[in-house]
């Protein structure tokens, strides 16, 4: 390997940084997490239930997908009571003990809110279609006249990210087509007007609601929504793809959101230890930052990491793009490789061996670099994606909504397999689960991989430990190092080196003491698709 050379400064890491700084988060989409009460959906129960697992794991907080009451239309992200649980996953007593027996064991807990919309069977949303159309009931959601003869058509050209338009037109209380109203998602999620008071009053009653039982902080869906622009201007292209870095699209990130985020943040500095996280997709490095502004969010997500193909260019691009975004505002990194709206990475690097071997090489990669990290459900057990589900069993609203001509995202959240030979695994006493999970999983059980030391499990145990535990994994910056062709390497301040090879042969390793690899290694030389931790000789002596 060439000699090492640095590109970019390290910084010393605040020995009093908060908590989530540095933290390893599991993301629970508590369907598919496992099932307490035998329905074959995953609940509060049975995230309780499993704390053990997950303490032995060693994650440091939980982020829980959304539980509260819902007509379920998108899996819980239309939500019509945002202070209560929904019975499919339990009760506020669930909840209650799960986020005790959490902290018992020195896990936080955070949870999901949903702030720019609410299912279309909130009481708000039902004044809104009882009342009349200048009303105040409708001046929390955004309703507008339509345009053409009788107003037929839509106020503008806004697609639905589900596909379809965004617009839906309802019947007045006197039983004629009337005005229209505006769901950047599913027609079940009127999008809330967050220029009226009374919304913003509502959302932080919500948030001490949670945080006064126990709650550590809070996952923000749509952080870059909430904020429409004046006039509602029609789109120059009409796209309804989801997930999709385009500073252009005026339904999202306009400047009115960030006082939003000021306004909820001093709320949050109302509890010392609570932590924001919005779902920021932003591709402006220094737009993106903006959310991350000492008086904004605490954290937010970038998706770089995980849109990187499995190729060293391409790799060393989003880390840099990662840290670039946050660096100039003071801010903290964040780091994933899948959650319950992205295709699961084994299946994103090729699928198979090759899959398998790349995301275990890519986990070693992301639990090396400075900042916060988010670990989806079943990533540690190396599940792919399921894209041959029965279609009588889709239940993603993108299949409705896009005419049954894309499939959604349920191939990513199949419930977990925990012990057993068939399905459905040990993830519920029903016959069957709310999706279901193939048999071909059966030797990528949670019990199956606790007893083989080389399994994916068994890595991302040790790694995670040794994450928690090493001074080696101290401070904020990194050092490139020059790399042979297609591999990356770097070095943390803390004197952690971590190679990549994405390359098609071994490669040399630089002299130190391998902590950790994600293959074993051929003669001495790392093999394709995986990575090492060292700790170099000079380090150690």
């Amino acid at each position: 390997m060439a000699p090492w050379a640095v590109v970019t400064p390290s910084a010393t890491e605040d020995p009093d940084a908060p908590w989530w700084r540095s933290a390893v988060f599991y993301q629970i989409y508590p369907r598919s997490f496992a099932d307490s009460d035998g329905d074959g959906v995953g609940d509060l129960g049975g995230v309780r239930a499993r704390l053990g697992y997950l303490d032995m794991l060693g994650v440091d907080a939980l982020w829980i997908c959304p539980v509260m009451r819902s007509p379920m239309a998108d899996g819980g992200y239309d939500i019509s009571d945002p202070r209560d649980i929904d019975p499919l996953f339990g009760d506020l007593a669930t909840l209650d003990e799960l986020i005790a027996e959490a902290h018992e064991r020195g896990i936080r807990v955070t949870m999901d809110l949903v702030p720019n919309h609410t299912s279309d069977r909130h009481r708000w949303f039902a004044a809104a279609l009882a009342g009349a159309p200048d009303g105040p009931e409708r001046a929390r959601y955004i309703f507008r006249d339509g345009r053409g003869p009788g107003g037929d058509e839509p106020p503008n050209n806004w697609p639905s990210i589900f596909g379809g338009p965004a617009w839906t037109r309802v019947t007045e209380p006197d039983g004629t087509p009337g005005q229209w109203y505006l769901h950047l998602f599913a027609r079940e999620q009127p999008d809330l007007n967050w220029d009226n008071p009374e919304v913003l009053a509502d959302f932080e009653r919500t948030m001490r609601f949670w945080l006064d039982r126990g709650v550590d902080g809070f996952r923000i869906d749509v952080a870059h929504g909430m904020a429409k622009p004046p006039g509602l201007p029609d789109l120059d292209h009409v796209h309804t793809r989801m997930l999709l870095h385009d500073d252009s699209d005026p339904r999202f990130n306009n400047p009115g959101v960030h006082e939003i985020h000021r306004r909820l943040r001093k709320v949050l500095d109302e509890y010392p230890d609570a932590v924001s996280i919005g779902e920021v997709w932003v591709d402006d490095n220094t737009r993106f930052g903006e959310y991350v502004r000492p008086d904004e969010l605490h954290l937010a997500f970038n998706f770089r990491l995980a849109e990187a193909a499995f190729e060293a260019t391409e790799i060393r691009a989003a880390v840099d793009n990662s840290v670039a975004a946050v660096t100039w505002a003071g801010a903290t990194p964040t780091w994933t490789l899948s959650n319950h709206d992205i295709e699961r990475e084994v299946t994103r690097y090729g699928g198979g061996a090759i899959g398998r071997d790349r995301a275990r090489a890519m986990i070693l990669l992301e639990l090396a670099l400075p900042g916060a990290v988010f670990v989806y459900n079943g990533s540690e057990l190396g599940l792919p994606n399921v894209d041959d589900l029965p279609d009588e069993v889709l239940q993603d609203p993108v299949w409705e909504r896009s005419g049954h001509t894309e499939r959604g995202r349920d191939g990513c959240r199949v419930p977990i397999p925990w012990e057993g030979d068939e399905p459905p695994f040990g993830f519920t006493t029903a016959a069957r689960s709310w999706l279901p999970i193939p048999p071909r999983w059966a030797d990528r059980t949670v019990e199956r991989q606790l007893e083989r030391p080389d399994s994916t499990l068994a890595l991302y145990r040790r790694a995670i430990e040794l994450r928690g535990a090493r001074p080696e994994f101290a401070g904020a910056g990194l050092e490139w190092a020059d790399a042979p062709a297609e591999c990356v390497a770097f070095r943390r301040a803390g004197g952690l080196v971590c190679v990549l090879n994405a390359a098609a042969d071994p490669i040399p390793l630089p002299p130190g003491e391998v902590l950790l690899a994600s293959a074993p290694l051929v003669g001495g030389r790392l093999p394709a698709n995986a990575a090492a931790w060292l700790v170099r000789a000079d380090d150690t002596a």
